[in-house]
């Protein structure tokens, strides 16, 4: 017999909802558009680490959700924010071989430390919930 799930006027709360989440999927999005523009001979080289690295941080932010320890979601969300400086640094080499004018690196790099912002933010956010000085 099929089990049927109760409906509430109240909305599940997910990763999704999360601005933190949804801004490095918007960065994510982009990246993925800019590598498509790469040299076939950076497919399995930069192309590869740039794609890892940016879905890395979603899924760090998204698999830290849904643990059940606050120290656990804000270890995630470091291991997330180190991919975003990954992601810099793979900008730079982007730039270094010609791949990236200045514009284009200045503005994914300004998105970048954007997304970062909004992840220490949130990383504050869960210091302060383990140490219950927030409420839910």
């Amino acid at each position: 017999m099929p089990v049927k799930r109760q409906q509430t006027s109240e909305p599940t709360s997910t990763f999704e909802d999360l601005e933190v989440w949804q801004a490095a999927r918007s960065l994510r999005k982009k990246l993925s558009e800019l590598v498509k523009r790469l040299p076939a001979d950076e497919r399995y080289r930069l192309t590869d680490q740039i794609l890892r690295a940016s879905r890395s941080v979603t899924a760090n932010i998204a698999e830290g959700y849904g643990r059940f320890h606050y120290q656990e979601n804000i270890q995630f969300c470091r291991q997330a924010r180190g991919s975003l400086f990954e992601l810099i640094d793979h900008f730079s080499v982007l730039q270094d071989e010609g791949f990236l004018d200045e514009g284009e690196f200045d503005r994914l790099r300004s998105d970048t430390f954007q997304v970062i912002r909004m992840l220490n933010g949130y990383i504050r956010y869960l210091q302060r919930r383990k140490a219950g000085l927030v409420q839910s």
